[in-house]
């Protein structure tokens, strides 16, 4: 009964959602702060500082102001943008850094020397940026003191380490980038080795890159469509061995696409929340596609691989659907989780989901058939005649009310025969699914 199933079941997946793809053009956070340094040698926090962001790759420009603490941010900066920062205020002398990227977590730190207010346009910030020590005192300030210098040289340093770990990055963001286009371009192709490979060599150039849970989640996908190639094939197989064979690679793929797809989804959990509306869609976007990912993996991995797993696969399944706001797809992965209960031989755990969607939609057929194979499993399993007798009424409603072109009928004609012959069991006549005729 359960191997035309997974059959068609197979088939029917084979036809993926590519669309969990990072977007070309994702934002992120370029914060900072603004000191100045008086004539005692500290560095205090600039309230009202002006702060002035170009973008040196293409035209864009971005501006700010510092709050009661110094401090600035932008959200929903372009990831892929290369900025020049500019920090200038009253009484003091601009400073510029750049070679900055937006969403790294590396905070531009400008330290400004007293000066006559001067604000830098994008040229000039561009000729005087580099080390991030501040620009030449126009204003005869006390500058080439002892603590300035000191202080300038303690920025230069850091400024060689951020400069060094923007390089980095760059590295990082091209290897990724290319690696995530060549291996969506593959699974579009279904060249799944391909794919999974170009997807691989994205992680390995920055594991905990921001795109990573989108390559981890395109990666479970092809794993799960190569599982069920090579699922399909095997069952077919009339070599026993050959059979055998094929059906453990499928499992490891099947249990490599579960363990991408949930390793994308903790990754997004605990990435901070984001606050730009721009960032906030992405984020959302992101999450739904790895939730939907995992909830597919999990099916195959619960069923396929390990029964033992059913409580994660209901987990992975409650919060894609927690999630999806379509109310047509969140039915289908409500009927879908209970079948994998039913399947994975959690029929007691399908019971209740079963019930739970004909207690919405009575008529629904599918849960209608779920619902008597479940009862009919625990009856025999328990050799309890009350339940196999709800089975049956509940296989009966099926029969009444599904198509004759539906795939299971035939086989719920010969169940009922079985049980009539073999556990004296027929159908009672019942107003409500499962309701027994009271005595």
């Amino acid at each position: 009964m359960r191997r035309s199933y997974v059959l068609n079941t197979m088939v029917a997946v084979a036809v993926l959602i590519f669309a969990s793809a990072i977007a070309s053009a994702q934002t992120g956070q370029l914060r900072g702060s603004v000191k100045v340094v008086g004539a005692d040698g500290n560095a205090t926090p600039v309230t009202n500082a002006v702060i002035d962001v170009w973008r040196t790759d293409i035209a864009g420009d971005y501006h700010t102001k510092t709050d009661k603490k110094g401090e600035w941010i932008f959200a929903g900066l372009p990831y892929t943008g290369v900025y020049v920062v500019s920090a200038s205020a009253p009484g003091a002398s601009p400073a510029s850094r750049a070679g900055v990227k937006a969403g790294r977590e590396i905070p531009v730190d400008l330290v400004l020397s007293a000066g006559d207010g001067k604000k830098f346009t994008k040229d000039e910030a561009l000729a005087s940026a580099g080390s991030g020590v501040p620009a030449a005192n126009s204003g005869g300030g006390s500058g080439n003191d002892a603590a300035e210098k000191a202080k300038a040289a303690e920025l230069a340093k850091k400024n060689e380490e951020i400069m060094a770990a923007n390089k980095k990055i760059d590295n990082a963001n091209q290897v990724i980038g290319d690696a995530f286009k060549a291996g969506n371009t593959a699974l579009m192709a279904k060249n799944y080795d391909e794919a999974i490979k170009q997807y691989d060599v994205g992680l390995a150039a920055d594991p905990e890159h921001p795109g990573a849970p989108s390559l981890l989640t395109n990666k479970s996908s092809a794993l799960r469509s190569r599982a069920v190639e090579k699922y399909n094939a095997a069952i077919q197989n009339k070599d026993e061995a050959a059979r055998n064979a094929g059906l453990e690679i499928a499992k490891t793929d099947f249990k490599a696409a579960a363990d991408a797809a949930n390793q994308a989804v903790e990754m997004l959990k605990k990435q901070p929340a984001a606050t730009a509306p721009e960032e906030q869609k992405q984020q959302t976007t992101n999450k739904y596609f790895a939730f939907l990912a995992r909830a597919e993996a999990m099916r195959f991995f619960v069923t396929k691989v390990d029964p033992t797993k059913s409580d994660d696969g209901i987990t992975a399944y409650q919060e894609y659907m927690a999630v999806e706001t379509d109310a047509a797809k969140k039915a289908k992965a409500q009927l879908d989780m209970a079948q994998m209960l039913l399947d994975a031989g959690a029929a007691d755990k399908s019971m209740v989901e079963f019930k739970k969607i004909l207690d919405a939609q009575p008529d629904n057929v599918d849960a209608l058939y779920g619902m008597g194979v479940s009862e009919i499993s625990v009856g025999y399993a328990g050799n309890d005649k009350a339940k196999l007798q709800e089975g049956v009424n509940y296989l009966q409603q099926f029969v009444d009310k599904a198509p004759d072109t539906h795939r299971y009928k035939s086989e719920a004609k010969a169940t009922l025969t079985e049980l009539k012959n073999t556990e004296s069991v027929v159908p009672e006549k019942t107003t409500k699914p499962g309701t027994r005729k009271r005595p």
